[in-house]
């Protein structure tokens, strides 16, 4: 069965080049097209995609917006962004939001369908350029994500809010159990339980709420093993 792709961003032909790119794949298919945010929110229920490709800077309703009443809809489809960093400061925003994943615009033809392909199984993706530059922006102080108290964070038992840091830190599983002495599938586990007791998607949303909770500052190195 395949991939259902909405391809959503203001410029034809960059729509159409997209387009062309996912068609090419055997288990890939772009079932909708739009040129701005509100024509996609009235396009996800017609086409029902599994991810949208969305980009943040259109004219009206934008990337950003969409993003963010698609996932107060609980709507299932995954947003995958693409973005020109350089020139973006809704990243963070759009990570709140709900975003799922983020790709230079630039990228390869075939990193965007293998990362079509990443967030439609259910996993969080970031270019390690966007990683690399939001890091940088938050270093910089050019982002700078609000701590917010979250009664949620009580919820969750001080190995996990070990796990919950070094996650946000942006260490692996395997990482992460050899930083706490414990097996990778025990690290999967607690994930699984962060996940669900802060109601959260995925690792992307488990990032941004460590680091509005306060539990990670920008810059800070993984804390050792504990």
């Amino acid at each position: 069965m395949s991939i259902r792709v909405l391809v959503v961003d203001d410029q034809v032909v960059v729509r159409a080049g997209f387009t062309a790119i996912i068609n090419g794949e055997p288990d890939l298919e772009v079932v909708g097209q739009a040129g701005d945010g509100a024509e996609a929110l009235r396009a996800v229920p017609e086409c029902r995609p599994d991810v949208v490709l969305m980009d943040i800077r259109m004219p009206g309703v934008d990337g950003l917006a969409a993003s963010r009443e698609l996932a107060a809809t609980g709507s299932p489809a995954r947003v995958l962004v693409l973005t020109t960093f350089h020139r973006d400061e809704y990243v963070f925003g759009a990570l709140r939001a709900g975003a799922s994943g983020f790709l230079l615009k630039d990228c390869d033809p075939q990193e965007l369908v293998d990362a079509i392909r990443t967030v439609a199984a259910g996993e969080a993706l970031l270019a390690p350029a966007v990683t690399r530059r939001l890091i940088d922006a938050f270093v910089t102080g050019a982002i700078s994500p609000p701590t917010v108290p979250d009664d949620r964070l009580a919820a969750l038992t001080p190995r996990e809010r070990d796990v919950l840091v070094r996650m946000a830190s942006g260490l692996s599983n395997p990482e992460i159990g050899a930083a706490l002495g414990i097996g990778t599938a025990t690290v999967k586990t607690h994930v699984n339980a962060i996940l669900g007791k802060l109601r959260l998607r995925d690792r992307v949303q488990a990032t941004i709420f460590a680091y509005d909770a306060g539990l990670v500052r920008p810059g800070a190195a993984p804390p050792p093993g504990g």
